[in-house]
């Protein structure tokens, strides 16, 4: 009985609850296609970009940013966060006056890298004092209308964080295998229709672009809120949806120049975050790693080697994770019998959550760019 439960009737009973709930996330309804109203005055906005050894994008990165078609005022501040790769100079070749470069100084104790980055990229940009605060990556190449689109959204239906997932890089074989699904569980874990209900407790944010609203910011205690999180976006976005509603979408118009041509290149990315989002728990760890099991492996070994009943079950839940993978292989362009693979999809994100717990074991937590992050303590906020 045991057996047919984990193997056929609770894998299908979960997937058919993430089909009908979940707020539909797997449909990929939030994106920023529609027609939005725009302000009859633009507000005034400095894009803030940490960058940290990025001299392979920066200068296609930032004259995306500097191509923006925005009829209010818009300045740029780079944080050139101790590159050894050129990176600020190419930065400064751009000769632009509306971009100013930053060198940026030594991380103090309690910070992550990133997040001290973007803080001292907001207090250059505090003398000018602008309506809106524009964080985006380094990697991140935008349409020109893209700010304009932002704004447009913030100012008509009063959001004080607006973000949008940037579309991922998805050429290479790696790309292929795994990209696609990362969209689908993150949406998954944070249900962008729940993230964008003010009534929703659910707060996420994609840190590749994120145009948040000053005088929000300010309130919810600037940066330095969250300075110790290792999952910045989703930490600012739970400090700002305390201020007022966000909303986060996928798009088309910011677009990830950072291409992951191994399997072992999106290992590091997932690895850096997988343990912290389970708040450094070894208890959290092995439910996860069980749950992972029990929704992704068990369905299949029940389809291929269960009898009767318990077959079919198992084959309902393989056939229904399959089908609700589909939006996302659609708005990347990939064969819908990608589907049917999902469940190995599912053991190497595992494998890659159970890495990350084993590097911060090791003192290398938050491993990104040669600095480990990790703090000793869950990365929780402080309310």
């Amino acid at each position: 009985m045991i057996a047919a439960m984990v193997f056929g009737f609770l894998p299908l009973a979960i997937w058919l609850a993430l089909l009908v709930a979940r707020r539909g996330f797997w449909l990929l309804r939030e994106r920023d296609t529609a027609p939005l109203a725009e302000p009859s005055v633009w507000p005034s906005v400095v894009a803030v970009v940490p960058a940290r050894n990025e001299a392979d994008v920066i200068q296609q990165s930032l004259s995306t940013l500097l191509a923006q078609d925005y009829p209010g005022e818009f300045r740029i501040v780079l944080v050139d966060d101790q590159s050894d790769d050129g990176t600020g100079d190419l930065a400064r070749a751009l000769n632009d006056p509306r971009l100013a470069v930053v060198s940026g100084e030594a991380r103090p104790p309690g910070w992550t890298g990133k997040l001290w980055a973007m803080r001292q990229g907001v207090e250059k940009a505090q003398p000018a004092a602008p309506d809106f605060l524009w964080f985006t990556d380094a990697d991140i190449a935008h349409a020109p209308v893209n700010l304009r689109r932002l704004v447009a959204r913030a100012e008509s239906e009063g959001r004080v964080l607006v973000s949008l997932m940037a579309r991922l890089s998805c050429k290479t074989p790696a790309e292929h295998f795994l990209i696609p699904a990362f969209v689908f569980f993150f949406d998954m874990l944070y249900p962008f229709g729940a993230v964008n209900d003010p009534k929703s407790h659910v707060a996420a944010a994609a840190g590749g672009c994120m145009l948040a609203r000053r005088g929000a910011l300010e309130a919810a205690g600037g940066v330095d809120a969250i300075r110790h999180n290792i999952i910045d976006d989703c930490a600012l976005a739970r400090v700002m949806k305390k201020q007022g509603a966000i909303w986060l979408g996928l798009t088309d118009r910011a677009v990830s120049l950072r291409p992951y041509e191994k399997l072992s290149d999106i290992r590091r990315m997932v690895a850096r975050s997988a343990y912290a989002q389970l708040g450094y728990s070894p208890l959290l760890l092995l439910g996860t790693l069980a749950g992972l099991f029990i929704v992704y492996i068990a369905p299949v070994l029940g389809a291929l080697f269960a009898m009767y009943y318990v077959q079919l079950a198992a084959y309902l839940a393989w056939t229904i994770m399959a089908l609700m993978f589909q939006p996302i292989l659609r708005f990347y362009r990939r064969s819908p019998l990608w589907g049917l693979v999902l469940p190995l999809i599912g053991t190497f994100y595992a494998a890659f959550t159970l890495d990350s717990a084993l590097q911060h074991w090791a003192g290398k937590g938050g491993m990104w760019k040669g600095r480990a992050q990790a703090p000793a303590a869950p990365d929780r906020i402080k309310a």
